[in-house]
């Protein structure tokens, strides 16, 4: 076999390797795209639940919400649920911002009705449950307080157990809607899919609270759009 025969076959190798990499790359990236444009339609299959919905108060206090779409039955774990969402929180002038992505993970969550996929919702009423996210991973019940949050569109604010939790949470699953303790459950942040998302390495912290992106993707936009 010739050398040139040799670098031309060396020289197409290499090329298709790049291509298949191009290729690999895009698809991951439509991929972070997606999970957004999903969060979207969960939350605003949430808020538009007729007469079940959040209560108008935790829409109006809330400072993060997390939205983690079709969150999974585990393969391996017989009642473990897994799901990757986003994350976005809301300064003083009432912006959101440019979202992160996240891991929830843990039991079954108390589901009943057998559901193999369902959208969760977290509202954070308070700063410090994401500051300690951004840390590490933290596990809800136990480093930051969760409940089930109150369902109706005019649910008391006043509401026992409520008033003293951090994260106020819901799930939706089938049209069947309803606030659901999440305690036992972790969350953490996905390094990677901000990378991809956002094509660089980012500060999570920078990007909740200095809304610190160059460009905020169309997805984000009409995610954020959705948020009260």
């Amino acid at each position: 076999m010739s050398k040139t025969h040799t670098a031309a076959r060396s020289t197409a190798l290499a090329v298709a390797v790049a291509v298949a990499s191009v290729a690999a790359a895009d698809a991951a990236d439509e991929k972070v795209t997606e999970r957004v444009e999903w969060a979207a339609e969960a939350y605003e299959a949430l808020i538009t639940a007729p007469d079940r919905g959040v209560p108008e108060w935790l829409l109006g206090e809330a400072r993060c919400i997390a939205i983690i779409p079709n969150v999974i039955k585990g393969a391996f774990f017989v009642g473990a649920r897994y799901g990757k969402g986003v994350l976005t929180c809301r300064n003083d002038l009432g912006e959101w911002s440019p979202v992160v992505f996240l891991t929830l993970g843990g039991p079954s969550f108390g589901f009943q009705w057998g559901a193999s996929a369902t959208d969760i919702v977290l509202f954070f009423r308070r700063e410090r449950g994401v500051r300690r996210l951004l840390k590490s991973r933290i596990t809800l019940g136990g480093d930051a307080g969760v409940a089930a949050g109150p369902v109706g569109r005019r649910a008391s604010a006043e509401i026992d157990v409520t008033l003293s939790a951090d994260i106020l949470s819901y799930a939706m699953s089938r049209g069947i809607f309803l606030g659901i303790s999440l305690e036992g459950s972790y969350l953490g942040i996905d390094a990677d899919s901000n990378e991809k998302y956002y094509g660089r390495e980012v500060v999570p912290e920078s990007v909740l609270f200095d809304h610190a992106v160059e460009i905020v993707p169309s997805s984000t936009r009409e995610l954020l759009q959705l948020l009260p």
